[in-house]
This record gives structure tokens, C-alpha cells and sequence, in this order.
């Protein structure tokens, strides 16, 4: 059985000495090894930015994608193979301003991938401009003034699109992190953690010390359901989004694969797709 060393290579990551990324990182590895996994069954599909480099520091298969477009490419891997374990990553530029689009879709078409957003507030690749998750008052090179746009509030957004799995998770707390990202794999369908994880280097308000001082964690109110949509919209409503654990998981909701009539269960990526020349010249001349 593989264990989390298992999934690392010999790669060194080069973000920032105290960036957040390289907790979600270990935590990613833990999770795979706790699920049972091997290297081979899983594809990691990350985008462009800081956070879009994850996929090359892991010992499993790996697709760099470009800007906003890793979802796209995850769904295309699942779908042609149902056995692999297919994990996006990316950042909150990544995922909620170019992106955004295909995270919306993604998560009401409900295919069994999980989407992990390292949020840290700020474009860092590019030096340290105000992204879709800044808050107002943020003061970067693109708003020299203080940003005076409202965030986006993806934990929200997913609940109205109807996501079956919502979660938040602070980079500096491994072990929810890593149950949360097991919990998200073992999800059948669309499953989306978003995960607070500070840029050192351009963000100086969403630091470490402010999310400690702010964040909520659900996992230590005995009385929160996860599987109450309303209490979980309320929740959020309540502290600003500044919260993490489960948010919300529906059990029930069968996933896109599920309700493709026909489907096979063996993958595509191991049937017979070759065709006699026959029905070959037949498709042919449907063109001439």
C-alpha cells in the first residue's frame, strides 16, 4: 500500500519559504495514501498561476493546463477514465475570474472530480494584483487606491449552483485539511474545497495571524448539519464565509456518470475503439 511519500517526486517546489500551497501540497499526498491510492490512479490537472505548478511536485499522472481551463480538462480525463481519481487545483484567479464560467458548469454538471482552490486573495505570479477574492479596501499595483469591488463569494455560489460538496479548509491546519480533501475524493461527484492559503510575499492583510484570529471552524459546533443546505448558506451568511469543515454534502445527488444512459462501466480509455475499414469508408463518405 502507498503511503504519502509515495506520491512525491524529486521536484522541488520553488513558491515562497511560508506560502500555504506547500501545506494543501503534503495535504493532497496524505489524502491519496489515506484513501488507499496509488500513483497510478491518479491525475492531478492544475491551471496557471503560483498554485498551477502543484501538478508537476507529485509522483502521479500530471497536466499543466493553461489559465482557467483545468476543469474542462479534468471532466475529459474522468470521463474517458472512470477508474482514475482526477483532482484539479488551482488558484482563485484561476477559478473564479477566468475560470469562472467552467467552475459554474462544472459544478451543477456534477462529474466525480474534486476541485481544490488554493485562495489567497491576490495574484501572486504576476506580482501581486487585486484578484475576484479581494477584499474591498485591498491596496496592489492594479489598485494603488484600495480596491472598491465586492469579493466574490465562491462557498455561496457553489450552494446556489447546487454543489454536492462544499468545503473550506485553512492551509495551516494539515490534518482537516487532509480529512477534508479524503472526504472529497470519496464524494461521488463534483466536490469543491476551497482553501485559504496566504501569500507571504503580496497579501498583507489575509495573512496567517488574521485568519486564525477570524476563522471558524464548524468541525467544533456540535450542533451544525452539513447536510442542512440552509444552515449551511446561513452559516456562511453569519461569519463572512469565514469558515472551515464541511460546509454541506449531498449524499443523494447522483453524479453526472450516473445519469449518462448507457454509460459503461468499463473506461473508454481501455475499450476497443478501432473500426473495420469498412464502417471506416462508410463514415468517410458521409463527408464527400
Amino acid at each position: 500500500m502507498a503511503t504519502f511519500k509515495d506520491f512525491r517526486n524529486k521536484i522541488k517546489p520553488n513558491w515562497c519559504p511560508g506560502c500555504g500551497d506547500y501545506s494543501v501540497l503534503a495535504a493532497m499526498q496524505r489524502a491519496f495514501a489515506n484513501a488507499g491510492l496509488e500513483p497510478h490512479e491518479v491525475a492531478i490537472v492544475s491551471g496557471i498561476g503560483c498554485s498551477g505548478r502543484i501538478s508537476g511536485y507529485f509522483n502521479a499522472y500530471g497536466f499543466h493546463g493553461v489559465h482557467g481551463r483545468s476543469l474542462p480538462i479534468a471532466q475529459g480525463l474522468k470521463l474517458a477514465n472512470r477508474d482514475l481519481t482526477v483532482v484539479a487545483a488551482g488558484g482563485d484567479g484561476d477559478g473564479f475570474a477566468i475560470g469562472m464560467a467552467h467552475t459554474i458548469h462544472a459544478i451543477r454538471r456534477n462529474v466525480d472530480i474534486t476541485y481544490i482552490v488554493m485562495d489567497n486573495q491576490v495574484y501572486g505570479l504576476t506580482k501581486g494584483q487585486t484578484s475576484p477574492r479581494s477584499q474591498k479596501g485591498f491596496i496592489t499595483k492594479s489598485t494603488p487606491y484600495g480596491s472598491i469591488e465586492s469579493p466574490i463569494h465562491p462557498m455561496e455560489m457553489a450552494l446556489t449552483a447546487g454543489a454536492g460538496f462544499v468545503a473550506q479548509a485553512f492551509s495551516s491546519d494539515l490534518k482537516q485539511l487532509t480529512g477534508l480533501i479524503e472526504a472529497g475524493i470519496k464524494h461521488k461527484g463534483f466536490s469543491l474545497i476551497n482553501v485559504f492559503s496566504p501569500c507571504v510575499t503580496y497579501n498583507k492583510m489575509n495573512t496567517y495571524d488574521f485568519f486564525k484570529e477570524h476563522l471558524v471552524n464548524l468541525d467544533e459546533d456540535s450542533e451544525y448539519d452539513p447536510s442542512n443546505r440552509h444552515m449551511a448558506m446561513q452559516k456562511l451568511m453569519e461569519n463572512n464565509a469565514l469558515v472551515t469543515g464541511l460546509i454541506y454534502q449531498n449524499k443523494e445527488q447522483p453524479s453526472y456518470e450516473e445519469m449518462i444512459k448507457g454509460f459503461k462501466e468499463e473506461p473508454l480509455a481501455k475499450q476497443d475503439i478501432m473500426i473495420s475499414e469498412q464502417d471506416f469508408n462508410k463514415l468517410v463518405a458521409q463527408f464527400a
